[in-house]
């Protein structure tokens, strides 16, 4: 990904903020952000020396400005305010510390001048059930993707494509399709995993082109995703609580950008959306975060995305079969109907412990089962062992 002018300052802060998290791999950065290990040291000194000034091309601005007027403390704020039009006192003092402002307001005062300023809607005071979350321990344990709901764009919809790290909060994908396509995400997540690695595990809900029913659980997509050796979850029926995270970030999105680009062509929605992930990812504080902001908590995963893929190994004691037209295997002489998505693709049938049962396998992923003493199958749920994540 290249270090276009428009986003520079971004990507540098983005890169020194993964740097800094313990446990991060200096070369893999420096590779995955098309940077020398030179160049990675000399941001990450700057940044250590004077901070996000420290990240600005030197010819761009003054080191100091001694002549410059204080700013009054409402002022200020303000100004923060009028930046992000959604953010509240808490928001906005944890953005005022990051930023190294001197004299920073309690977040219930900066609540007051809002208000004063009549910059609240009364409807904002109230208060919010506390949900009890699951949050994945790592990050890239597990990532969540959905499509936001579309708006008009000026030559057709705009579909949101967006991608979170479950642990972080982390922004990973926020792209403006045309359609909702297994294609269309195959190819934006393609560029994601060239950039961020592989998770272990991606969470997906029940629709094209994640898959919906019993027949339909797997597609084209699903399967490219396990043949990387990623897990694919569905969320459970009915329960959108279970994407929760993403869920939430939709209606922030929403909130604060999306809104605004009804009726834009789809470059100009893309370069709103582009803007808008980072400032969420690297300025805007989050509350489960303690105030902190995602970048904070993520770094790229060690796993890199195969742009070749091996051929499939199965064990010995393993009876491989290659998934004909219609979705068909044989095995002992009798033909067994495997999910579409599969044709072309080899599975491997393992015994159980109970008679006459056999376990179907893609790659290490466990898809069904097959009963050959009743001559039936049964395809296996892709969901979460979590609730409400």
């Amino acid at each position: 990904m290249p270090w276009k002018e428009v986003t520079r300052m971004s990507l540098r802060l983005e890169f020194v903020t993964m740097a800094r998290v313990e446990g991060s791999n200096m070369a893999e950065l420096c590779r995955r952000f098309g940077i020398s290990r030179k160049i990675g040291y000399k941001w990450l000194r700057r940044y250590h020396l004077e901070g996000v000034e420290g990240l600005r091309d030197r010819s761009r601005r003054p080191k100091s400005s001694p002549g410059r007027t204080p700013v009054p403390v409402e002022e200020v704020v303000l100004a923060v305010r009028e930046q992000h039009g959604t953010w509240g006192g808490r928001k906005i003092r944890a953005r005022l510390e990051a930023l190294g402002q001197s004299e920073i307001p309690a977040a219930s005062t900066i609540t007051e001048i809002l208000r004063r300023h009549g910059c609240i809607d009364p409807e904002e005071s109230r208060k919010h059930k506390a949900w009890q979350r699951f949050e994945a321990q790592a990050p890239n344990e597990l990532w969540q993707m959905d499509f936001k709901g579309h708006f008009e764009a000026a030559e057709g919809r705009c579909h949101p494509l967006t991608v979170l790290d479950d642990h972080a909060r982390y922004a990973l994908c926020l792209q403006a399709c045309w359609d909702e396509k297994g294609t269309t995400v195959r190819q934006h997540l393609t560029a994601v995993f060239r950039w961020y690695g592989l998770p272990r595990t991606i969470l997906v809900d029940h629709g094209s082109p994640w898959g919906s029913d019993e027949e339909h659980r797997y597609t084209p997509l699903t399967v490219w995703l396990m043949r990387q050796g990623i897990e694919v979850w569905h969320s459970r029926p009915y329960h959108p609580q279970t994407l929760g995270k993403d869920e939430r970030f939709h209606r922030t999105l929403w909130a604060d950008v999306s809104q605004y680009c009804v009726g834009l062509p789809l470059e100009a929605c893309q370069e709103r959306f582009e803007k808008w992930r980072g400032v969420y990812n690297l300025e805007r504080p989050h509350e489960a975060l303690q105030m902190a902001v995602p970048a904070s908590r993520y770094i790229p995963s060690p796993r890199s995305f195969q742009e070749i893929l091996p051929p499939i190994e199965y064990g010995p004691g393993d009876h491989v079969r290659k998934v004909q037209q219609g979705g068909k295997i044989s095995y002992r002489n009798r033909e067994y109907e495997v999910p579409k998505a599969f044709y072309g693709q080899s599975v491997a049938l393992r015994p159980t412990a109970q008679d006459e049962l056999m376990d179907v396998f893609f790659c290490n992923q466990r898809i069904m089962q097959l009963d050959l003493k009743n001559h039936t199958q049964k395809v296996l749920p892709m969901s979460p062992n979590v609730c409400n994540p």
